[in-house]
C-alpha cells in the first residue's frame, strides 16, 4: 500500500461516501478532503459541508459547476447527437469527466498525492473516474475503496457507520429508495430492485421528473428553440444561459411526459445492465438539434457527423473524454456547426416531440424556388437529371453485363 498523507474524496454526503472517508482516515492514516459538486441532481449539497465538518474535515469543496457542466460537456455533445447504443442519452456518463477535472484541480490546489470516489468495482464510472484523473494527472495516486475493503453489503455498511458513529439520515425521517440512482441536469438513472429483472415492469411511482404520458396534458405546448453554433440560446425568444435552457426543458418535458428510457445496456466492463432513465430535457433538445441542422448543414457534412457519431458516443461513455480522439473529433463537430443558426418550432403531446417549424434566416440551405413542385422559373433543369442517373448507373450496367 503506498503511502498517502493527503486524499480528495469525490463527497456526496451520504452513507456510502461518509463509510469511505472514515475508512481512509483508518486504513491509510491520511488527511481527507472532501469535495462536493452540485451538477442540478436536485438535492442541497449545503449539508455535506456540515457532515464533512462534523466528521472533522478542514479542507471542504462544495463547487456549483451547473453552468460549467451544461455549457462545457453537454450542450458539446448535443452538437454531435450523440447517443449510445441507439437509445442512451449518456447522462451520467457526460457528468464524469467534469467531476474528475475538478478532483484533480483540488489535488493540486491541496497538495494532494491522492484522489478517491465511491464507485463500485462493477460499473462505468470507476472506468470514467479514473481514466479522467489519469489523462489529466499521470502521477496521481486512485483509491477506490469498493475494489480494497471487505464491507460487501449493507449490513456490513451498517455496521461500519455503527461502530464509527456515521450518521444514517434516511433511517430518521423517510423511507430511502430502493433503487440506486444518479442525478444531474441532464438526467436521473435508476437501477437495482426489481429492475435487476429485465422482464419486471418499472414501478410508476419510480419516476420523479416527469408525469406518465397517459397522465400528462390533454392539450399540446408549443415552444420555439433559438439556436447560434449547435447550441440552445433561447427558448420562445428569451434568450437564456446553458444550465437555465436546460432546467426550463427538463421542466417542460417532464410535465409533458417525455424523456422516459428503459433499456439493457452493455457496460464497458463487460456485463449487462438493465437501467431507467429520465432525459426530458435531453430528448428536447436532441430532436430540435437534429431539426435546425436538417435545415443549416450540408448534406455529406450531417451524412458523416452521423458515421461517426457512435464511436463519439462510445468514447463518452466508455470514459474518455479526455482522449486525444475525442478532442479531434469534437473540433471537427464544433466545425460544422459555425452555420447551424436559427428557430425551432416543437409540439410537446403526451410523450412525444414533433417538430412542426424550423427556419433559419441566415444560414438555411432550404431554397423553395428548387424543392417547389411548381413552376420553378428555371431554377432547375430537370433534364439534367437524366446525365447523372446515367453516370451513376454506368457501374451497374457493366456488371450486368458481366453477369449475362
Amino acid at each position: 500500500m503506498s503511502k498517502v498523507s493527503k486524499v480528495v474524496l469525490a463527497y456526496s454526503g451520504g452513507l456510502d461516501t461518509s463509510i469511505i472517508l472514515k475508512w481512509l482516515e483508518h486504513t491509510y492514516g491520511c488527511e481527507v478532503v472532501t469535495f462536493t459538486a452540485d451538477i442540478g441532481q436536485g438535492e442541497e449539497v449545503e449539508p455535506a459541508r456540515a457532515k464533512a465538518k462534523a466528521m472533522g474535515v478542514k479542507e471542504i469543496y462544495i463547487d456549483d459547476l451547473r453552468e460549467e457542466f451544461v455549457r462545457d460537456y453537454v450542450f458539446p455533445m448535443f452538437r454531435a447527437n450523440a447517443i449510445y447504443e441507439g437509445e442512451y442519452l449518456l447522462g451520467t456518463s457526460i457528468a464524469r469527466p467534469l467531476i474528475a477535472k475538478r478532483l484533480i484541480e483540488i489535488a493540486n490546489e491541496t497538495g494532494a498525492d491522492a484522489i478517491s470516489h465511491g464507485a463500485t468495482g462493477k460499473g462505468n464510472d470507476q472506468v470514467r473516474f479514473e481514466l479522467g484523473a489519469y489523462a489529466l494527472k499521470p502521477g496521481v495516486q486512485v483509491i477506490a475503496p469498493w475494489r480494497e475493503w471487505d464491507l460487501n453489503s449493507r449490513e456490513s455498511l451498517m455496521a461500519y457507520a455503527e461502530k464509527h458513529g456515521i450518521e444514517v439520515d434516511f433511517a430518521k425521517n423517510k423511507k430511502k429508495s430502493p433503487y440506486s440512482m444518479d442525478a444531474n441536469l441532464l438526467h436521473i438513472s435508476y437501477e437495482g430492485d426489481i429492475l435487476e429483472d429485465p422482464w419486471a415492469e418499472a414501478e410508476e411511482d419510480m419516476w420523479r421528473w416527469s408525469v406518465s404520458p397517459e397522465n400528462a396534458p390533454d392539450k399540446a405546448t408549443y415552444i420555439e428553440l433559438g439556436y447560434e453554433k449547435g447550441d440552445i440560446v433561447a427558448i420562445d425568444g428569451k434568450t437564456m444561459s446553458p444550465a437555465t435552457v436546460l432546467e426550463a426543458l427538463n421542466k417542460l418535458g417532464g410535465d409533458n411526459g417525455i424523456g422516459r428510457l428503459d433499456i439493457v445496456e452493455n457496460r464497458y466492463v463487460g456485463m449487462k445492465s438493465r437501467g431507467c432513465y429520465e432525459t426530458p430535457g435531453g430528448t428536447i433538445m436532441m430532436k430540435a438539434h437534429r431539426a435546425i441542422e436538417s435545415l443549416t448543414l450540408d448534406r455529406e457534412v450531417a451524412h458523416l457527423k452521423d458515421s461517426l457519431m457512435p464511436k463519439y458516443a462510445e468514447m463518452i461513455y466508455n470514459g474518455y473524454w479526455w482522449s486525444p480522439e475525442r478532442e479531434m473529433m469534437q473540433k471537427m463537430i464544433d466545425e460544422s456547426q459555425q452555420h447551424v443558426n436559427g428557430v425551432v418550432r416543437l409540439k410537446l403531446y403526451k410523450g412525444t416531440v414533433s417538430v412542426v417549424g424550423r427556419r433559419s434566416e441566415s444560414d438555411s440551405l432550404f431554397d423553395e424556388k428548387m424543392a417547389t413542385f411548381e413552376d420553378d422559373g428555371g431554377a432547375y433543369d430537370q433534364k439534367d437529371a437524366a446525365g447523372f442517373i446515367k453516370l451513376n448507373s454506368l457501374r451497374l450496367r457493366i456488371a450486368a453485363k458481366r453477369k449475362k
